[in-house]
């Protein structure tokens, strides 16, 4: 492939991406998308110098990032004053005419999607920045995360800056399993799926992120202008982009009109993939949008139609409690059938004990349960009211429901720390075998569950105790899947510490901070006190004491699993004589390399990295764009380090 006929291959592969993606056209066939994808993929694996930013292959980055960078919005981010009727919205109506001067008044009203507020920055077609609402003035930048996110244009058809704002949000049915997923790992689910779009936004990898299958939807420009005088046409300009066009945009011209598309757009909330929370209503001349302004916090020009909210009252006859994969102890409360904007409630969460006693609900209890935008509904408040002395206090388990285990308190949450919970065990076991864990290709889901099923595995121990035995009178398994299979489990052994850490589930740990335990004390990583933990940048005490928690409940288990497993430890070097030794130092901004190359060369010379400036810094080291990280720094007076300053020491 020719530098010129790789360059069209991936203006093709954008074309197709956003015929499927934003239009639900597909123009080809996914045999030739693939096909094309994987001859692009060749020709930059050969020339890596040459990849271009719009390339799809650059969506999803490859390192885990360890937090995200502060970014100034170009423009303030604005919220809505809010509306909840017929008379407050002809009220509005009325205070706008009178600022405009003129009864003659044309209203763009969009729907009201339920999601993260995100602001994509583009400077001469290429996606720069990627900021979240934070205070409306600064966000985080989470440019790697919106990459992943299909429908966001990686390049667009525009010269100068332009700074495209929309919502960010996911689909019903990835919200549903999502929750699943959380409640089976002994999660708390997220509460709506506002809440599930932005705690996916910040994950820190952005691999998590395209597959959680996130959509963009623009609904405004912060900076920057594309020609047009109304806020309809410049949608439509936007669009034109590359955006997911909007089909329930309406003009209207009075408040009936407005009621009448409200109305429409209330009864096809249900029916659409994702949430609505209301209506969206502005001025559509851009220049009367200018003359209007701002208050202190929303545009008069501009309001959110609320719908409201669906409420209903039910009696809490129960409390089941329930394990998840890590031990986390839930209440689910089970309530008498009521039926919510058409489905049957049975069950509702009550989230942990803390909610349970901020509620001051118990058995027997009349409460209200509320569905305004949730896909989970949930209680709002006891009406005391019906109380008649029957009702009884939801009491603290003394010990783990399944095993008897007397449980850990890890904050609001309980937790049973036996890794032999029966109530835990399957789902430890798939987190065991998984790719983010031990890796052991093939031993997925269904085979576990049915070596557990048939009692060929009872604990994590067993998966390497496996042999062709184990698989007789098995539907499905001939020789050659066997072999594959224990060729899997055995290759598996030897592997990096951090996944075998990874894999035994404890509470807080997940990928990132395995590694941060292995790369800070080697094989001696479960040797340790809670203190040790506390002293790694970022742990905190929570995670600490559920690390010397669980090692305690589970010491001798290790020991076994170590044996059977042997991980590998990383080599811990150390460089002596460095000016860094001992110093703590931030790292802030772009760079030439990748900044886990500059802080393991910062580690290996005995420093600290941290990711906050503050009087106990020493040095923060500054690249290219470097934000409100640096202005602190200069502000307290610290020493700050370019490129050139420290790249040759760090031999880099």
């Amino acid at each position: 492939m020719s530098p010129e006929a790789y360059q069209e291959a991936v203006k093709t592969l954008n074309r197709w991406a956003r015929a499927y993606y934003a239009f639900d056209a597909p123009e080809t066939t996914d045999y030739d998308y693939d096909k094309l994808y994987r001859e692009v993929v060749a020709y930059e694996s050969a020339h890596p110098e040459a990849i271009s930013s719009a390339s799809p292959t650059q969506r999803v980055g490859g390192a885990l990032l360890e937090g995200f960078e502060k970014a100034a919005h170009l423009e303030r981010m604005w919220s809505l004053d809010d509306l909840f009727d017929a008379e407050e919205l002809k009220a509005w109506i009325k205070r706008a005419a009178k600022l405009a001067e003129t009864n003659d008044l044309k209203f763009l009203c969009e729907p009201k999607f339920d999601g993260a507020s995100l602001s994509l920055v583009y400077e001469n077609g290429a996606l720069i920045r990627a900021v979240t609402r934070g205070n409306g003035i600064e966000g985080e930048n989470v440019l790697n995360n919106a990459k992943a996110i299909r429908s966001v244009p990686l390049q667009i058809d525009h010269k100068g800056l332009i700074e495209i704002r929309g919502e960010t949000v996911i689909y019903k049915n990835e919200f549903e399993a999502i929750n699943l997923a959380r409640s089976e790992n002994g999660e708390p689910p997220f509460a709506n799926p506002r809440n599930a779009a932005s705690g996916s936004l910040r994950q820190l990898d952005p691999k998590i992120v395209a597959e959680r299958n996130l959509a963009f939807l623009p609904w405004g420009i912060g900076r920057g202008d594309l020609g047009a005088k109304s806020g309809a046409l410049e949608m439509s300009a936007v669009e034109s982009l590359g955006f997911l066009p909007n089909p329930m945009r309406r003009l209207c011209d009075n408040a009936e009109e407005i009621e009448t598309v409200y109305e429409q757009m209330r009864i096809k909330r249900d029916d659409l993939d994702m949430e609505l929370d209301g209506m969206a209503i502005k001025l559509d001349d851009l220049a009367l949008r200018g003359r209007l302004g701002m208050t202190i916090k929303a545009p008069r020009w501009a309001a959110a139609y609320k719908f409201p909210a669906v409420e209903k009252k039910t009696r809490l006859i129960g409390v089941d409690w329930q394990v998840g994969r890590t031990g986390a102890i839930t209440p689910v409360g089970a309530v008498e059938a009521v039926n919510i904007n058409g489905a049957t409630i049975e069950r509702v969460t009550l989230h942990n004990f803390d909610e349970i006693t901020r509620l001051d609900i118990r058995i027997g209890d009349t409460i209200s349960l509320i569905r305004s935008g949730d896909v989970i509904p949930k209680v709002t408040r006891v009406l005391t009211s019906f109380r008649d002395g029957s009702q009884s206090a939801i009491e603290k388990p003394a010990g783990c429901p399944s095993c008897g285990e007397k449980p850990f308190s890890d904050g609001a949450i309980l937790r049973c720390q036996n890794l032999d919970c029966p109530s835990r065990i399957v789902s430890s076991l798939i987190h065991f075998a998984s790719k983010r864990a031990m890796n052991i290709e093939g031993l997925g889901k269904e085979i576990i569950q049915q070596l557990y099923n048939a009692g060929r595995i009872r604990k994590v121990e067993d998966i390497f105790a496996l042999n062709e035995q184990s698989f007789e009178n098995l539907e499905g398994y001939k020789q050659r899947r066997i072999s594959l299979l224990l060729q899997a489990i055995e290759s598996a052994k030897r592997g990096e510490l951090w996944r075998f850490i990874h894999a035994l589930g404890i509470e807080r740990v997940g990928e990132a901070a395995a590694k941060k335990l292995a790369q800070v004390f080697g094989g001696s990583w479960d040797q340790k006190e809670q203190a040790d933990y506390e002293a790694i940048e970022g742990f905190g005490k929570e995670t600490s004491e559920s690390i010397a928690e669980f090692l305690r409940v589970n010491r001798s288990r290790i020991d076994a699993l170590k044996a059977l497993a042997q991980p590998v430890a990383p080599e811990i070097k150390m460089i002596e004589g460095s000016r860094f030794g001992g110093k703590t130092v931030v790292i802030t901004g772009g760079f030439p390399v990748p900044r886990d190359t500059i802080k393991a060369k910062l580690e290996e010379r005995g420093a600290s990295v941290s990711s906050s400036v503050s009087k106990k810094t020493d040095f923060v080291f500054a690249g290219e764009n470097a934000g409100s990280k640096l202005e602190k720094a200069l502000e307290l007076n610290l020493a700050v380090l370019s490129w050139e300053d420290f790249s040759a020491e760090l031999e880099l």
